[in-house]
């Protein structure tokens, strides 16, 4: 028997008791001027974890009025992005925007900081969250919602051990984790280096040259209110062209109404090649992704362009790979423009020129990057496997120790 096992047979045998959040935490609402607050100690929302495009930095600029204070052992989430799941446990003091709910435990003879941050990242948590605010990941503002999630409150001895045990195996996860990281790393480092040698024709005499125009045919794309998503026909929309190298059925998640007429005008076919059309960054747009699949009544979203190929000479992966590659994308962004967001056009990238090798050399070039590929971003196989197991592993791990009987009256 663990020494967790002993401690809840001793102090906790018939169950534990159970309270809302509201019961136990509030929400802290003591502001503090800009002034006190450096880039050490302010936290925005961007800074607590990766988005979903991997953003990690805030170009935002807190004033004064936005700035809410929080000590060493407040919790913060993401109160307005529902993809900010992960809690953040402040260390220092210091000052968030009003995009992050602050959290302060109200007894520390009751509930520890930390085991409360290990409830809150637990699935369970997530779990309440979509039950409460219909689908969404985190209640986009809804305080509420978040104050009646329920807290298991065990003694404070089994918290200790609680926290102390997933302290080690964070630790100990973490550490595997940043090694199989760096190996990741090095891995997509030696893949880019092939791409973008195997994808450099320019002394090749026998590889012509042409410009995108003559070999693709351009199309924006679909734009319809917030009201028509959400049920209908499959749509590609920016993150699943940003996300993804190329797309397949399983891939498309967003639903769209549309009439036949917009099917007909904005419809997705195998073989499309699909480019971020605007974005915040330069960087970010004319990201590549090409449709495997013909799926059937398929539409794209207008914040994408569908690059339709003219001709049988090109394969769709060489596409992707070659539009990828370091001096492609450098054009790509060259020929961009940017005012307060960055955008490219049909147009633009028309001007572009693309090579047309044999399709025997194009499959060759293919097969190569595609081994490089699967070993770098697959996770059913290598590298990344190996992370998202170790992950899964964690996660369970957590959810079983923070899961216990209710006591009863």
């Amino acid at each position: 028997m663990s020494r967790l096992d002993e401690l809840i047979a001793e102090l906790c045998p018939n169950g534990v008791e159970y309270k809302t959040l509201g019961e136990v935490a509030h929400y802290s609402k003591e502001r503090i001027a800009a002034s006190f607050v450096d880039s050490h100690t302010y936290v925005g929302v961007d800074n607590l974890l990766p988005d979903k495009k991997g953003k990690t930095e805030s170009t935002y600029v807190p004033n004064e009025g936005r700035l809410i204070r929080f000590v060493k052992g407040d919790i913060l989430i993401g109160n307005i992005r529902p993809y900010l799941k992960k809690i953040w446990l402040a260390e220092s003091e210091g000052g968030t925007n009003g995009d992050v709910l602050v959290i302060r435990k109200n007894n520390s003879e009751e509930l520890l900081s930390d085991y409360l941050y290990y409830v809150l990242s637990s699935d369970r948590f997530f779990d309440y969250d979509v039950q409460y605010s219909k689908g969404a990941k985190m209640p986009r503002g809804d305080k509420e919602t978040i104050l009646k999630y329920l807290i298991p409150l065990p003694p404070l001895e089994v918290q200790r051990e609680i926290v102390r045990i997933l302290d080690a195996y964070s630790e100990r996860v973490a550490e595997l984790t940043d090694r199989l990281a760096a190996e990741l790393d090095a891995r997509k480092k030696q893949y880019e280096y092939y791409r973008d040698d195997l994808c450099n024709f320019t002394n090749r005499p026998d590889v012509p040259f042409l410009s995108v125009g003559e070999l693709f045919e351009f199309k924006n794309g679909l734009n319809k209110g917030k009201e028509f998503f959400g049920k209908g026909s499959p749509i590609v929309n920016f993150t699943d062209v940003f996300n993804n190298r190329w797309m397949t059925k399983e891939t498309l998640k967003g639903l769209v109404e549309v009439t036949d007429k917009e099917k007909e005008l904005y419809g997705a076919k195998k073989n499309d090649v699909f480019f971020t059309r605007t974005s915040e960054t330069q960087e970010e747009i004319g990201m590549t992704s090409v449709l495997l699949d013909d799926i059937e009544g398929c539409v794209f979203s207008g914040f994408v362009l569908r690059a339709r190929p003219k001709t049988d000479l090109l394969l769709p992966k060489f596409c992707s790979y070659y539009f990828s590659s370091y001096s492609m994308r450098k054009d790509i962004v060259r020929y961009s423009t940017f005012t307060t967001r960055a955008l490219t056009s049909g147009s633009k990238l028309s001007k572009l020129m693309f090579p047309l090798p044999s399709l025997a050399e194009q499959e060759r070039i293919v097969a190569i990057l595609d081994r490089f590929d699967k070993l770098c971003n697959d996770i059913s196989e290598g590298i990344p496997a190996e992370i998202e197991a170790r992950r899964k592993q964690y996660e369970h791990y957590r959810d079983r120790l923070l899961t216990f009987k209710e006591k009863t009256a």
